[in-house]
This record gives structure tokens, C-alpha cells and sequence, in this order.
């Protein structure tokens, strides 16, 4: 099997960053400058998941499409961290699949299960705390998690669209960035710091109260994933915070006087 040279992987990296996670830190800066420079972050807003159209199904139809080619990435880091070698008959080495390597499958249902419910619990409570720090210390703007229309498909593309959030970070910020850290010589602590920071920086138009929970949340993701070597449980905390965020915002934010 040929070995990518380092460089070879920091330019992997880099476009698969560019395509992705990346180009939404940049981003995110940019946001957040402006912000900044319009008004006090304590009276900006973020809008996690917004109408565009207000046509219902041509709405619809842009929702899925964000959905599908934010994927796309995925994909892309699936086929980079696939062994292409032909296996040997009878070869009874561990399998080139990228989502075996990742630990990105319905192997140990039940623990991954558990262990997501877990994490989401352990960062989701405190997350609120940080976010209500973050307003009262006004470096957080307010989070807007769907500005949806209520239509009959609102609830199912809100599941979606968090459990494509779950998908696109865990599986490339923690799951690829850690093997191709790992394999360009960086230290494991080296590697988490990055990758958590990352994570922290396409949260930044959000404001910086969120940019340190998601900063910390990056930490425990990734140390836990080099515990494992599982990002599915990661994939699955992440998606039942953002259900939770999302749809429980759409159902009962404005009767809770959020919306």
C-alpha cells in the first residue's frame, strides 16, 4: 500500500477544508467582524436554519439540497481514508473500509447508543449555562436555532438538517483531521487543540461564548474518539443536541416567548 507523503495530506487537508468546515470558519470570522461593527454582539442575532423561499416547496427543496451537498465532503473523506489496496485471498488484516477505520458504523449499537445519550447530557446542560453566561456577559449573540416556516415537513427537515451537522463535524473534524494529524506526526494533544479549535471558529458568528462551549466540546469529542476509535457515539450526541435545539425551538419557542 503507497503511504501519502506529508505533504500530500496537508494538501488533503487543506481542501478538504477549503470545501468544508474551512470556508466556514472564514466564514464565521467575517461574520462576526461585522457584527461587531454594526452593534454591541448582545443585540446581533444567529439564525441557525432559515426559510429560503417563501414558496413552501421550493423551500423545501433548497432545504434538502443544502442538506445533500453539505455531505458531499463526507463522501469525499470516506473515499481518502479508504485503503484502495486489493486485499490478498485469505488476507485476515483489518478491512480498508473508512467507515470500519473510523468507527463510523452499526457495529455496537447499543453502547454507541448509550454513550451518545451520555455525552449529550454531559455538554447539552452545561451548554445552557454558557449560553446564558455568554448573554448576560454580552459576548453572545442571540441564537435563533429555526426561523422556519411551519409546514408539514419543518419537524423531519430540522431532524435532517441536525443529523447532517452531526455527520459533516464528527466525521471530518475529529475523525479524519485525527488520522491525518496522526499521520503527518503531530502529537495527540496537538492534534485534539486543533481540531477543538477549529471546531470553536466556525461557531465564532455566534459570538465567543459559543465559540468556547463548541471549542470545549471539541476537547471531550475528540479525546474520547482517540479512546474509542469510534466517532458514531460523537455522531449521535451531536445530533440529539441539535434535535433538541432545533425542533424543540420550532415546536415551543414561541410559546415559551423565544420565537
Amino acid at each position: 500500500m503507497l503511504v501519502p507523503s506529508r505533504r500530500r495530506l496537508r494538501l488533503e487537508v487543506w481542501i478538504v477544508l477549503g470545501l468544508s468546515l474551512g470556508q466556514s470558519a472564514v466564514y464565521s470570522v467575517v461574520q462576526l467582524l461585522d457584527k461587531m461593527t454594526r452593534a454591541p454582539l448582545a443585540e446581533g442575532t444567529s439564525t441557525l436554519n432559515r426559510s429560503q423561499s417563501t414558496r413552501e416547496y421550493f423551500d423545501l427543496t433548497y432545504q434538502l439540497l443544502d442538506i445533500i451537498f453539505a455531505l458531499v465532503p463526507v463522501l469525499l473523506v470516506l473515499y481518502f481514508l479508504t485503503d484502495q489496496r486489493q486485499a490478498a485471498p485469505g488476507d485476515a488484516g483489518p478491512s480498508g473500509s473508512a467507515f470500519r477505520k473510523l468507527g463510523f458504523n452499526f457495529a455496537r449499537p447499543g453502547r454507541d447508543l448509550l454513550q451518545g445519550l451520555g455525552l449529550a447530557a454531559l455538554i447539552g446542560i452545561p451548554s445552557l449555562g454558557l449560553y446564558a453566561a455568554g448573554r448576560a456577559l454580552g459576548i453572545t449573540t442571540a441564537i435563533i436555532p429555526s426561523a422556519l416556516d411551519a409546514y408539514w415537513w419543518t419537524v423531519p427537515v430540522l431532524i435532517l438538517s441536525a443529523i447532517r451537522h452531526a455527520v459533516l463535524e464528527e466525521v471530518i473534524v475529529v475523525g479524519y483531521l485525527l488520522d491525518r494529524f496522526g499521520k503527518s506526526g503531530w502529537s495527540t494533544p496537538l492534534a485534539i487543540a486543533v481540531s477543538s479549535l477549529l471546531r470553536g471558529s466556525y461557531h465564532l458568528y455566534q459570538g465567543f461564548g459559543p465559540f468556547i462551549g463548541n471549542a470545549i466540546m471539541g476537547v471531550v469529542f475528540a479525546w474520547l474518539y482517540t479512546r474509542t476509535r469510534r466517532v458514531m457515539p460523537l455522531v449521535i450526541a451531536h445530533a440529539l443536541l441539535d434535535i433538541v435545539a432545533f425542533v424543540g425551538f420550532s415546536l415551543f419557542g414561541k410559546a415559551v416567548g423565544l420565537g
